[in-house]
């Protein structure tokens, strides 16, 4: 993916260790996300964003999670929260996205809820790891309807929610991401007290509600969401494997040499397999979606297992090779360290378990 120079790439990675000691991106690394667009990936070029299709996307994202992990994961994480455009009122959008410096964050999970009114909702709730709050300016957030005093449930007993967003001086932001890796995602939590919100600002996500008529927003969001963090997992463990083939040619001792090389190599394949497994499941999935405006139910499953396989296989592998790397593995201001420590925490999400 060409968009950026290796410039910008080189001038990202330099602050990764900055980052990672300050807990959250570095001034200079969101300076370059800003002026490269790189919140804005799926926003539609009218509302100033990059406009890319999926597969386009989802290789940009691979290329910034290879440099880093926390750097991948909040622009990853942000991008993708930021594609909720496609389902806001127009009017809304649009005063959004006058600034260039928008950035939607939230949780995926229903924290709150929402009691409906005539005129709109009255809302309290709490919504852990919200990657990249320092500078989130968009809140997102899931709540459970209520109204006439009673939980709205669905004929099977699921909660009825909609997605809703709050504005920095209508949350209470709580620093308590306190986690091995992904440091510097500064997924803190937040929390909203008795704040009523018109109706306008809630939405669902869901391809017939869609207010913007891009085919990305036709994509099922559920299936987008599990490859856009799977794919951060690509990146971040070919990282790893440079790293671990750069340690193990740097290794005088012949004991276990050609164990360790013949692992790598296949460690290397299986990887490559698995990638390339991915994409071909993307770009089928998205020539079907431009075809029909539909993606078979079995598609969306061969997608769901690959993207798991990939979090699975690659947490194990880097597991197995831990043990051959030295006491440097175990140093935690070493890049090796850190991107081990990001592997492991990003295989914790809950939507790839």
């Amino acid at each position: 993916m060409g968009i950026l120079s290796a410039e910008v790439l080189g001038k990202l990675k330099e602050e990764a260790v900055n980052a990672e000691k300050i807990r959250k991106l570095t001034d200079s690394q969101l300076e370059i996300i800003y002026s490269q667009n790189l919140f804005n990936l799926f926003v539609p070029k009218y509302l100033g964003g990059l406009e890319l299709n999926l597969l386009e996307g989802l290789q940009l994202q691979e290329v910034i999670a290879k440099l880093d992990g926390s750097l991948g994961w909040t622009v990853t994480l942000c991008s993708g929260a930021n594609a909720f455009v496609g389902y806001l009122s127009g009017k809304l959008a649009e005063n959004i996205f006058k600034d260039p410096k928008v950035c939607f964050g939230g949780s995926g999970k229903i924290g709150g809820v929402a009691e409906e009114s005539q005129d709109g909702y009255l809302i309290n709730g709490k919504w852990s790891y919200v990657t990249g709050i320092p500078h989130v300016n968009v809140f997102t957030a899931n709540c459970q309807i209520k109204k006439n005093g009673k939980m709205l449930t669905c004929d099977k007993g699921t909660p009825i929610y909609k997605s809703f967003i709050f504005f920095p001086e209508e949350v209470k932001i709580i620093e308590d991401w306190n986690t091995i890796g992904l440091i510097a995602t500064a997924s803190h939590s937040y929390t909203v007290e008795n704040l009523f919100v018109k109706k306008e600002r809630s939405f669902l996500i869901k391809a017939e509600c869609r207010s913007i008529d891009l085919l990305i927003y036709k994509y099922p969001f559920l299936t987008f969401a599990e490859l856009t963090l799977a794919v951060n997992h690509l990146g971040m463990q070919k990282h790893f494997f440079d790293l671990v083939e750069t340690i193990f040619n740097s290794i005088q001792e012949p004991l276990h040499k050609e164990f360790r090389t013949q692992f790598l190599k296949n460690a290397n394949h299986n990887f490559q397999e698995r990638r390339a497994l991915f994409y071909k499941y993307v770009e089928d999935s998205w020539n079907e979606l431009e075809k029909t405006e539909n993606v078979s139910h079995e598609l969306l499953s061969k997608i769901s297992i690959i993207c798991r396989e990939i979090v699975k296989e690659g947490r194990e592998t880097a597991l197995q090779l831990y043990p051959y790397l030295g006491i440097l593995a175990s140093n935690p201001i070493t890049e090796i360290n850190r991107i081990l420590r990001d592997i492991l925490t990003a295989s914790q999400h809950s939507l790839l378990l």
